[in-house]
């Protein structure tokens, strides 16, 4: 009878444990042999050609992930449901491309005048038929639901401009250190935000989601708060910093890159 309790009670812990987490180990695989980091690991180019290649195995992913239902997403913590959504709109942005390539030579070419690639509805999840807008904007950035700016640094258009796409899947167990890391690779990236005298040239993602770094995570309201805690990384001295507090260092948007990140 002992054995019986014990084995049941077992039981009920391994289904509680599966119920609490997603495995993306496949997708984790895919990464590791598809994207490729390049100066000095700082961004990442992707073989869409070898991806096209193991487009079986994607689609297996791809069906795993719409496994999972609303019910069962919502039992999760926080980050293990952070870690799917990013893992998802990554996913599925690198689908998309591949029903294009390699006739394309930016992610925009997919989409047209009237509705641009971001609002094509393809994606089974969580129930309902998305985009990749409503994966970013309506779930991942939904108003008070995870408050977490870095976001904006794991999420990948598919584009030069873009950061980079990881060559590791986001987990729930390590995703507050992915993101620190994710954004650090980006600041860091001389290509897409420097220092030039009295300006600091940032990437064009400040100026499209500056609310979002000005919400008061980490205790910043401004972005030039969330610029200066990331100092380091973006090369910045003491003096620097102190400047860019106090004003007098602008803050310019450099132009974006939409050609695709492709190896």
């Amino acid at each position: 009878m002992r054995r019986l309790i014990l084995s049941l009670l077992l039981s009920v812990m391994t289904l509680s444990v599966q119920a609490a987490s997603f495995d993306h180990s496949h997708w984790d695989v895919l990464l590791k042999k598809h994207v490729v980091p390049i100066n000095q690991g700082v961004a990442t180019q992707v073989d869409y050609g070898a991806f096209a290649r193991d487009r079986f195995l994607l689609k297996d992913y791809l069906n795993s992930l719409e496994s999972v239902s609303l019910a069962m997403f919502e039992r999760w913590p926080k980050s293990e449901q952070l870690a799917f959504l990013i893992n998802a709109y990554n996913a599925w942005t690198v689908e998309l491309v591949l029903t294009g390539y390699p006739g394309i030579e930016s992610i925009k070419d997919l989409g047209s005048w009237l509705q641009s690639p971001w609002q094509k509805t393809f994606i089974p999840l969580l129930g309902k038929t998305r985009s990749l807008d409503d994966i970013e904007h309506g779930l991942i950035r939904a108003e008070g639901k995870y408050q977490e700016p870095r976001i904006h640094f794991a999420v990948n258009c598919a584009s030069i401009g873009c950061p980079a796409l990881s060559a590791m899947a986001y987990s729930g167990a390590e995703i507050e250190a992915q993101l620190d890391a994710a954004a650090r690779r980006f600041l860091s990236d001389l290509s897409r935000n420097r220092l030039a005298g009295d300006r600091l040239n940032v990437s064009m993602i400040f100026k499209w989601y500056r609310e979002d770094f000005e919400r008061g995570w980490g205790g910043y309201q401004r972005l030039e708060q969330f610029l200066s805690a990331y100092g380091d990384s973006l090369g910045l001295s003491t003096r620097d910093i102190q400047r860019l507090n106090s004003g007098a260092i602008e803050i310019e948007f450099l132009d974006y890159d939409w050609n695709l990140n492709r190896k």
